[in-house]
């Protein structure tokens, strides 16, 4: 039999290395090599070293040595039992190899523990080659279940004392115990008063998420910590935990009695473990980077032309001034705002420009190396014919429109790069959209269907509005978007819609519990059938996230005539706002009375529910009051528009977030079907003391690109846009090394059952009740969809087939309506248990 090789292991020497921890590396002396398999989820390799034993390594990253792995079993172990006042059933998810139950069996309170582990190759492998970690995994008070931890989770409430969650880095099958959903289940897992404990990544490099798995523990918890422990074989030689309870006020701190035959973990350790140094301290807990910034070498200066001051445009000048070779000029109309930019930022200056003034534009970026234009898209035709006469190279965050792409011979003759399409949607979608569908037809794969959807929205705890949108620049572009036609395919059919019918194309869209999403179909989708290179595809649609209930609403708005963009005549009289809804929508006078009686006749609404809920945003929005309208442009939009500007600004202290994802159902060439997802949830800074998450996925970005055109490693002269390899791949690599990555979960992993319990036979968060929730049941399983009875009175719901919920699914029930799209429980309050939650920013395209 011919010896064991495995890649990371050369001339008997394992190379750690990985995008985790760019620009370093763990090596250790390999005597022999155990074991090497590619078990369902990883890659698994186990070798004897030379000074640290056995060594358990998955996918590339060392997991334990025979030497050190005491001090991180027993640390994510102790931390959250010791100060638990008496852990009796004790829950460890990941951790096959064994090391946390063993520490967690040391506690004598305990009486039982399970151990659930999505790879059964982990446990088989450790009980062969690692015996000093697994060796109480036949222990009788211990349950080992093989499965994932997600949907392990889902039927259980309020039944563990301790939950520890020892999972490898967020990557691969991990991914999924790094995010919001998963804590949330733990939440609900634990008993009152129970603790949780997570792996919580390397101070040294991963405070950004360390910082967000705070924020997002602490969106859960009442009480949250984080604290860390040294080990020499893990990055940096640290590693931290996130610990939390559901006890308000609990003293994670202070361990409560001693824990015997430790080789790392005592009292004062425990104590001591907790206190971080400053720059730790400072990001995870004020959300301040006070850490080194490393300076790069100086080459040759580089010029850049900054045209706009948007929100946008800050996040790409602070990266480019991190590189002192970059000499940024920032340009606006306005002198005084171009200072007000530029304030701050090393090697910046001002100066003011007027993009009509074709003299003035010409000169100015005839002057620079580059041009970056943040102006709004109507005006990019004129910067780059004036970057093809200057030879300046040009990026945009906008689409390339029909203009542009005729200045592409002019752009090569001139030998310039003009970049475009590089901030979130456009931008971000294509680097893995693209990258996706590479590997799915290197691997033989076809593409049947794309799902892309984006929102860029407040986060829920702002959402507080009838719309559940807020808005940080004119509210027009977001309205008049929503009167654009649409078009894409649907099961090898165009379907083309009517911008007057495009809210009635939305439905709901499941990308996780804890939030209730509509999508709708954004402009024309059928070119990317083509531009991604998947004329195989059935289905191909990109498009908007929102919360639901907002389509509804804007709908209602449309029929009252509220959206028109004619002038009227009688705009120019004093009117109060309910003078404007009557002569809008034709009613007898303006009373409340009678603008509700028009608006019923013109709307029909479905329920009784849904004309309360419209008819007091309504109210809300004042267009129903005596208040007097102030006119704006002499027609019905804009006049809206300076209504809702002055009513749904972010507010002191609110943030708004990002969700994307692409969904991709993959066909083998066995026949097999895989859905494979792609999602970036990022939420912004609190309004005033940082950037939006909008501000930051648009204008990192455009940093990065146009830092790679001034290297000449995007070289590739005219009209461009991030859909090959060649130019996905080096932003790709620094967009994840500033945190913006898509996280992958494979055959629609991040799609959990959904736990229903049911008191009167509607979908509610409480009960149980058996009877109501038997005949639930049955009705959805009537209507198609997976249910699986977990116990008496309560079930879960598997929505992952369909990508989002089914339209309807209503059956009638004691003259009760059940809803599957997760409307208002019998108490009259969104429904926990599918979700709640209320775009910041330009557009989700990052035009201004």
């Amino acid at each position: 039999m011919a010896p064991l090789s495995h890649p990371s292991i050369i001339d008997s020497w394992f190379r750690e290395i990985s995008s985790q921890w760019p620009g370093q590396a763990m090596t250790l002396k390999v005597n022999k090599i155990l074991h090497v398999e590619k078990s369902k989820y990883q890659d698994v390799l186990v070798f004897e070293s030379s000074t640290y034993g056995n060594v358990l390594v998955l996918d590339g990253a060392i997991q334990c040595t025979e030497r050190d792995e005491f001090s991180y079993q027993e640390m994510i172990a102790h931390l959250p039992l010791a100060c638990h006042p008496n852990p009796k059933k004790v829950l460890v998810i990941g951790g096959g190899d064994g090391g946390v139950v063993r520490e967690v069996l040391k506690h004598e309170s305990v009486e039982n523990v399970v151990l659930v582990d999505i790879d059964e190759a982990v446990i088989r492998v450790s009980k062969q080659y690692m015996p000093f970690m697994s060796n109480l995994l036949d222990d009788p008070r211990v349950t080992v279940f093989i499965g994932d931890g997600f949907k392990f989770l889902a039927d259980k409430t309020s039944t563990y004392d301790v939950i520890v969650t020892d999972s490898s880095d967020p990557l691969g099958p991990a991914a999924s115990l790094f995010q919001k959903p998963y804590f949330q289940l733990i939440h609900d897992a634990l008993a009152p008063g129970g603790h949780a404990c997570s792996q919580g990544e390397c101070l040294w490099l991963h405070l950004p998420l360390i910082y967000e798995l705070r924020e997002t523990t602490k969106a859960i918890f009442p009480t949250v910590a984080y604290a860390y422990t040294t080990i020499p074989t893990y990055p940096s030689g640290q590693i931290g935990f996130t610990l939390a309870a559901k006890a308000a006020g609990r003293d994670l701190r202070t361990p409560l009695r001693q824990v015997p035959n430790c080789k790392y973990y005592n009292s004062e350790v425990h104590r001591a473990a907790f206190v971080l140094p400053e720059f730790g301290r400072a990001k995870i807990e004020e959300n301040k980077d006070i850490a080194p910034v490393l300076a790069k070498t100086v080459g040759p200066k580089k010029k850049i032309l900054l045209l706009g001051s948007g929100f946008v445009a800050r996040p790409a000048a602070e990266y480019l001034a991190r590189n002192r070779a970059n000499l940024i000029t920032v340009a606006c109309r306005t002198l005084s705002s171009a200072q007000a930019f530029a304030d701050g930022l090393a090697n910046t200056t001002a100066i003011s420009l007027d993009v009509n003034n074709p003299e003035a534009l010409e000169a100015a970026v005839a002057g620079h190396d580059l041009v970056i234009s943040l102006i709004p898209y109507t005006h990019h035709a004129k910067v780059v014919k004036a970057a093809i006469n200057g030879k300046t190279h040009v990026v945009t965050t906008s689409y390339v429109s029909p203009a542009v792409r005729a200045l592409d011979e002019e752009a090569k003759a001139a030998g310039i790069v003009v970049m475009n399409e590089i901030g979130l949607d456009p931008g971000i979608d294509h680097l893995y959209a693209v990258k996706t569908i590479t590997e799915v037809h290197e691997k033989g794969g076809k593409v049947k269907e794309f799902h892309s959807y984006c929102g860029g929205l407040p986060a829920p705890a702002s959402a507080n509005n009838p719309l559940g949108y807020k808005f940080s620049w004119s509210s027009r572009g977001v309205l008049l978007a929503l009167l654009n036609s649409a078009s894409y395919y649907s099961e090898g059919k165009r379907k083309d819609v009517p911008g007057s019918e495009l809210m009635g194309e939305a439905k709901p869209y499941y990308i996780s519990p804890a939030y209730a999403f509509v999508a709708y179909p954004n402009r024309d989708s059928t070119p990317f059938r083509e531009a991604y290179n998947i004329p195989e595809a059935e289905t191909v649609v990109r498009g908007t996230l929102r919360y639901q209930g907002f389509p509804e609403f804007i709908a209602v708005l449309v029929k009252l005539g509220w959206l028109d963009t004619d002038e009227k005549d009688w705009l120019n009289e004093p009117l109060s706002l309910a003078e404007v809804t009557q002569k809008a929508i034709g009613a007898n006078d303006s009373s409340e009375v009678s603008l509700v009686e028009r608006i019923e006749a013109l709307c029909n609404f479905p329920s009784a529910s849904e004309r309360t809920r419209i008819i007091s945003g309504l109210r809300w929005l004042g267009l129903l009051s005596s208040e007097k309208v102030a006119p704006r442009a002499g027609n019905l939009l804009d006049t809206l528009c300076a209504r809702l500007e002055k009513l749904m600004q972010y507010g002191p202290g609110e943030r708004d977030f990002i969700m994307l994802q692409h969904r991709f159902v993959v066909e083998w060439t066995d026949g097999k079907q895989d859905t494979i997802t792609s999602t970036l949830e990022l939420y912004g800074e609190p309004t005033g003391s940082g950037y939006s998450a909008m501000a930051r996925t648009v204008g990192i970005p455009c940093g990065i690109a146009t830092q790679l055109v001034l290297d000449g490693v995007l070289n590739k002269t005219g009209i461009q846009a991030p859909y090959t390899m060649d130019i996905i791949n080096p932003i790709k690599k620094i967009l994840e090394s500033e945190g913006l990555a898509l996280k992958f979960l494979p055959n629609g992993t991040d799609i959990p059952w959904q736990r229903v319990v049911s008191s009167s036979g509607k979908i509610s968060s409480r009960g149980p009740g058996t009877e109501g929730a038997q005949r639930q049941r049955e009705a959805l399983e009537a209507e198609g969809v997976e249910v699986r009875v977990t116990r008496e009175g309560e079930f879960v719901v598997n929505w992952g087939a369909y990508g989002w919920f089914p339209e309807r699914v209503d059956v009638n029930v004691n003259n009760l309506t059940t809803n599957a799209n997760g409307l208002d429980n019998e108490d009259g309050e969104v429904d926990a248990s599918l979700g709640a939650g209320g775009e910041a920013g330009e557009t989700e395209n990052g035009e201004t």
